[in-house]
């Protein structure tokens, strides 16, 4: 009995390996297969970056928005993961290919209340977790060079052609991701190009909930679309982006005067690419409809303003020792309100176009500034021992500076300096 149980045994063990080994080359297939398009091939793929960080010096006021070191204390130091990355990409057939990703991202400072608007992807109890952040189906070619892609994707924003040319999204995000332009949504969208041969010439246009992984919470759309052309063999890359989206209708009554309130977008790219040497520039106008109230001098009564809030950017980067060290600088300036006329008006609040108390990514904090403005400088260089290994040491730096008359002290100028060793690391692709 035992010799036959021991070979059924075998048996049995053999054929679970078999149907496993069979299920997995849709999961293993190897990348040119999936490259190439071919039915039931898939690839797992991924990536992480964190820092061993030292807080030089911090701003006193703890302004910064959503940036991850915004009342960290001076001399902190610790070692964190800014994002993990876990994706799975499937070509259904030669026409339908999904993907899913989860991520897992450290979106603001540490040290708000677990579980608060504010304290990032973690459970109750502090740890990370992923969510879905991506998880869409493609359909190819719908026309000769365009792609219909529905479920929770890539905005037009940054992601498809801004970010990936700036390259170092490990050490920071672009400007307009920076005051929370959504770099994914849900929703259905379009992305092709006017020329399939040479493909120098082409669009994205999406229309999203504008919430993100977060379901909708009214009956507002965001219109994402951009336009881009490259030139000099793709060497020159330009890019036009605007969007749109409603925040809010209310009709006028007594002394509310605000009705309309929106968020609408344009920013312009423009970048000089190789793999020696990359120079870009991307700047913004964001235009928000009664976003913001002001106190009359005058009467202490509300105006709604509609200020331009502004931000441009200025980037390069390149090799150093080819495939094996390479430098990158990059210097912001960012405006959150045009309309600052201290004769006029004495204190500035958010309008009822704020989402979670926020202005196109300025909070409203205990010195109920929301004007100012910030100037953000990073540097650094990035050791590449292996194809997709990086280790980059590197300062980041954040000034800040109200706009308000008769403020004393740092409220002036204050900033927040900080010393990082930055790795990052891919996988799968």
């Amino acid at each position: 009995m035992k010799p036959s149980f021991a070979k059924h045994l075998l048996f049995f063990v053999a054929l679970f390996l078999l149907t496993t080994a069979t299920q997995a080359q849709y999961l293993w297939n190897n990348d040119s297969a999936f490259k190439a398009g071919r039915a039931n091939s898939g690839r797992i793929w991924g990536y992480m970056f964190g820092d061993y960080y030292y807080k030089g010096h911090s701003d006193s006021l703890q302004r910064g928005n959503g940036n991850q070191y915004t009342g960290i204390p001076k001399s902190r130091s610790a070692f964190q993961f800014r994002r993990i990355y876990l994706g799975y990409d499937y070509n259904i057939t030669d026409k339908f290919s999904a993907e899913l990703l989860l991520a897992a991202e450290d979106n603001f400072p540490a040290g708000n209340p677990p579980g608060s608007a504010t304290s990032g992807d973690e459970l109750l109890n502090n740890k990370e977790t992923f969510y879905i952040k991506l998880a869409n189906i493609r359909w190819k070619n719908i026309w000769p060079g365009t792609d219909l892609v529905v479920g929770q994707q890539a905005t037009p924003a940054f992601p498809l052609l801004s970010e990936k040319i700036w390259a170092y999204r490990s050490i920071e995000r672009t400007i307009s991701d920076i005051r929370r332009t959504p770099s994914y949504d849900l929703g259905a969208g379009l992305q092709g190009v006017f020329d399939p041969k040479t493909k120098n010439f082409g669009y994205n246009l999406l229309v999203g909930n504008g919430s993100s992984a977060k379901p909708e919470a009214d009956n507002f759309k965001w219109f994402y679309g951009d336009v881009f052309a490259m030139f000099l063999d793709k060497k020159l890359v330009i890019d036009l982006y605007a969007d749109y989206e409603r925040l809010g209708w209310v009709p006028e009554n007594g002394d509310i005067q605000y009705g309309h309130v929106s968020r609408q977008m344009t920013k312009a790219y423009v970048a000089y690419n190789t793999p020696a040497l990359t120079i870009g520039a991307e700047g913004f106008i964001n235009h928000l409809q009664d976003g913001v109230a002001a106190t009359n001098k005058s009467d202490g009564k509300t105006t709604y303003l509609s200020p331009n809030a502004t931000g441009l950017s200025l980037y390069v980067h390149g090799n150093i020792v080819k495939n094996y060290l390479r430098f990158f600088a990059r210097w912001d300036t960012y405006s959150p309100n045009n309309k600052v006329d201290n004769n006029l008006y004495s204190a500035y609040k958010a309008g009822v176009s704020t989402i979670g108390n926020y202005v196109d990514g300025t909070p409203i904090g205990a010195t109920n500034d929301i004007t100012y403005k910030q100037q953000f400088i990073t540097a650094g260089l990035d050791f590449t021992p292996a194809k997709n290994v990086h280790f980059m040491p590197n300062i980041w730096y954040n000034h800040y500076s109200t706009q308000l008359a008769g403020r004393t002290g740092k409220i002036n100028g204050d900033y927040d300096m900080v010393y990082r060793m930055t790795f990052y690391f891919v996988f799968g692709k």
